[in-house]
């Protein structure tokens, strides 16, 4: 049978067939988490507001969209009559969080297809119901490049680069990450790069196979926060498939297809110092609650904090005018010459939250020059941050 006839036969059991289904609380919970934050809280479209529920075999696969991200899940279920419907994503995901713990759910539509009612004990809901006909298909077109990603380093790639993915509008080809292959010969690498300007992260792991070739592409940010919730969930390799303005990853049993960011991301080689030679290592959970605690005292507006860095020994200190003063003594493994610089204080410990060594290596190169940033614990790593004036 054509996939044309098969698409066909399912909007006619979607029209015809009322669904009934029964569902486990803690399986339907999941799932629905997973798709229902995808959906606009205050979208113009209203069946974009809902999600879809397909029950067939023995699962009932939820989907949901806002167009530019489509997502779908399926969980186990117990399928009395196969059939489609739309229900507000929301207020579904709601009633379901609420319902006990080891709830069994049964999911049925009315004949005529306008109400959903969803039973657990003796809890009854009745929600109104969009056609199945209207809930948009996101279309992934041909994926030219597939390769398979061990968890870890999938969720490295998205999760440790994405504190620095730009949040100005303006310059929306810095609004995600961008996934490349680099290198050559045998130190081939698939690298994630995120910059807002001011701060840079650069994690990279060995090139699969499969992903030699593919084309840059900028995964946007909201994908990124919705793949990371899938990837936590998920124990075996991520399969990943894209073309140059789509990108599809399957976690288990659930599936995200994604456009791309449409623009070319900056040259960001230029941005990495080539001549920081002055090498500080310092333990990362004293040093970030020095900052911490030192940061206290800086302005709202700048969170600037004064690194004062001598041999053996690292001042940070912070003064405003609203709060007055503070400074404190870190010991450090340094011993070149004295450098004085400034930095954002958040930007610092949004950089140590992803750092898994004990010890970081900071680089310089002088008061007014960017500083590299390594985890001894993760040589596919690197982290620039911009100095400020203090």
């Amino acid at each position: 049978m054509s996939s044309q006839a098969s698409a066909t036969e399912a909007a006619t059991t979607a029209k015809h067939v009322p669904l009934q289904v029964v569902v486990e609380r803690a399986h339907l919970l999941k799932g629905l988490g997973h798709v229902q934050s995808v959906v606009e809280k205050r979208g113009t479209i209203a069946v974009l507001s809902n999600v879809k529920i397909e029950a067939k075999g023995d699962s009932l696969a939820l989907t949901a969209t806002d167009m530019d991200i489509a997502i779908v899940e399926k969980v186990q279920a117990t399928v009395n009559k196969a059939g489609a419907t739309t229900v507000p994503a929301h207020t579904f995901y709601d009633i379901v969080r609420k319902l006990p713990d080891g709830a069994q759910i049964e999911i049925s539509t009315s004949d005529d297809g306008g109400k959903v009612t969803i039973r657990a004990g003796q809890s009854r809901f009745s929600l109104a119901c969009l056609p199945v006909d209207d809930f948009p298909v996101m279309a992934e077109g041909e994926l030219s490049h597939n390769f398979s990603l061990k968890t870890a380093e999938c969720m490295s790639l998205i999760d440790k680069p994405s504190f620095a993915v730009s949040t100005e509008e303006t310059r929306y080809y810095l609004n995600g990450i961008y996934l490349h292959a680099a290198g050559n010969g045998k130190d081939k690498v698939l690298r994630a790069v995120a910059t807002d300007g001011h701060r840079l992260a650069r994690i990279e792991v060995s090139l699969p196979a499969g992903a030699d070739g593919m084309p840059g592409v900028i995964i946007p940010r909201k994908a990124i926060h919705e793949l990371k919730k899938l990837i936590e969930g998920s124990d075996g390799d991520v399969e990943i498939s894209l073309s140059d303005t789509k990108i599809r990853f399957v976690c288990g049993n659930a599936v995200l297809v994604s456009k791309l960011i449409d623009g070319n991301f900056p040259d960001y080689e230029r941005v990495i110092p080539s001549n920081n030679d002055k090498l500080m290592e310092v333990d990362c959970k004293l040093f970030t609650q020095s900052v911490d605690r030192v940061s206290v005292i800086s302005s709202e507006k700048s969170r600037a904090i004064k690194f004062k860095l001598e041999s053996g020994k690292l001042t940070l200190s912070a003064s405003s005018p609203e709060h007055g003063t503070a400074s404190e003594e870190v010991d450090v493994n340094y011993s070149a010459g004295l450098i004085e610089v400034g930095f954002n204080s958040r930007y610092l410990l949004d950089m140590m939250a992803r750092i898994e060594g004990d010890t970081a290596q900071f680089l310089f190169n002088d008061g007014a020059s960017p500083a590299i940033v390594r985890d001894t614990a993760d040589v596919g790593a690197l982290y620039v941050i911009m100095p400020m004036r203090v």
